[in-house]
């Protein structure tokens, strides 16, 4: 089996990289030449997924000029969050309830992307279907993070997350979810991590562990160190 479909967020208000969000949405920032965005779309066409469904709200103009005068070979959906953000848990559900797949890749695009990381997320994807789950999260130990001051907030432990004393890992800003992950809940402003947290609980949300040092614009300091690595 495989995933057809990947979600992109693309809808938050990047205040830590305040005053470069003034006028740009996060997505949009350049490292190197190569908006956010654009390297997160790379990689999701290099894992051959052919539909790509992105949020808007801040600034919501700006990305679709973007998408629309880039000639990416995906095709690219642009769904906008409303009247008000839906934060991360109501816009990954308001984008689900946009398409016919089940299964999605869902990524952040604050995280620097690249071609490195698609025999990891092909291998997160095959357990992901061998073992029937409906959810998992790729992580990555802290010591593996650019940033080092952003610290872990997930054990992992066979594949199983959890939080106690010692928590040593980072989510990387990707994961795999199923329509079913969202039963019974409505569009409107939550978070992901209450998800995840209900997940865990249950003992039952799945991590895969990235081995790739993490890039991530955590704030202004923090990008203006990876320009030029």
């Amino acid at each position: 089996m495989k995933i057809e479909t990947a979600l992109i967020l693309c809808a938050g208000y990047g205040k830590r990289v305040k005053p470069l969000t003034d006028v740009t949405p996060k997505p949009l920032l350049k490292i190197n030449d190569l908006t956010l965005l654009q390297r997160c779309i790379n990689l999701i066409e290099s894992l051959d997924i052919n539909h790509i469904l992105l949020n808007t709200f801040y600034l919501q103009d700006e990305i679709k000029n973007y998408i629309k005068n880039n000639n990416f070979k995906a095709k690219i959906s642009i769904i906008e969050d409303g009247d008000k953000i839906l934060d991360t848990g109501g816009g990954i559900l308001n984008l689900m309830n946009a398409s016919s797949s089940e299964d999605f890749f869902i990524f952040n695009p604050d995280t620097l992307w690249s071609k490195d990381y698609i025999m990891e997320l092909k291998e997160m994807e095959s357990f992901y279907f061998k073992k029937k789950l409906n959810n998992i999260l790729m992580l990555v130990n802290e010591k593996l993070n650019f940033d080092e001051n952003l610290k872990g907030d997930f054990s992992l432990n066979e594949n199983l997350i959890a939080k106690n004393n010692v928590n040593n890992f980072i989510y990387t800003g990707c994961q795999i979810l199923n329509k079913n992950s969202f039963k019974n809940l409505n569009v409107e402003t939550f978070s992901i991590r209450n998800i995840w947290n209900d997940f865990i609980k249950k003992n039952q949300l799945y991590g895969y562990e990235s081995k790739k040092k993490f890039l991530h614009v955590t704030n202004l300091d923090i990008f203006k160190k990876l320009q030029g690595l």
